[in-house]
């Protein structure tokens, strides 16, 4: 099986569980410490419900509901593009990553079923208890509130991030893309003569 990655090889973990897992607050507390690392890390969330990005008084609101299939609102801060899907199937989880611009790690909370690593959130108050690891092979750890059996696979505290953090970097080999190439584009120092 070949490995799904974002853009230019970009290293995808992925936060799976069940509802009510913790998998929003494991994937912001990552998210924070890999920034904190210095890493550039850019965010996939798979909803399974008819979100609303827009408020629903909203300009872009009202463009979408007068039947524009597309709508993008930009400002000076940040842009977003909202595309109605009209009844097409969602777009491959593949697509999704190419469309994003070259980053250090990208983090996926959700996608339980895609081939990437993965930590599992478990809690438990958890909707369900069935652990996701026993059946699916791209699990790498799990990070629980309560003790629970890994069958191998190393587990932490759900508020550890900073040894969850540590798995994901070593495991991924993750590199600072963004440094690299400040550094390949710095100018060259001087120089120095022996005598």
């Amino acid at each position: 099986m070949t490995a799904i990655t974002g853009p230019r090889g970009t290293p995808v973990i992925g936060i799976a569980g069940w509802k009510k897992s913790g998998k929003t607050t494991l994937t912001v507390q990552l998210v924070a410490e890999f920034t904190r690392r210095g890493f550039d890390v850019a965010t996939v969330k798979h909803a399974h419900h008819n979100f609303q990005i827009d408020e629903t008084e909203a300009d872009s609101a009202r463009h979408r509901r007068a039947g524009a299939a597309q709508v993008a609102v930009v400002s000076s801060e940040r842009w977003a593009l909202i595309k109605e899907l009209k009844q097409q199937p969602e777009p491959d989880f593949a697509d999704v990553l190419a469309m994003f611009d070259p980053c250090d790690l990208i983090v996926v909370e959700g996608y339980k079923s895609a081939r990437i690593p993965k930590i599992e959130a478990r809690r438990t108050a958890s909707f369900t208890r069935e652990p996701l690891a026993p059946k699916d092979t791209t699990v790498i750890a799990i990070a629980a509130d309560h003790p629970t059996d890994g069958g191998g696979l190393p587990l932490y505290s759900l508020d550890d991030i900073a040894g969850i953090a540590d798995l994901i970097e070593q495991r991924l080999v993750l590199r600072r893309q963004r440094h690299a190439t400040e550094m390949m584009h710095a100018p060259l120092a001087p120089a120095i003569d022996k005598p």
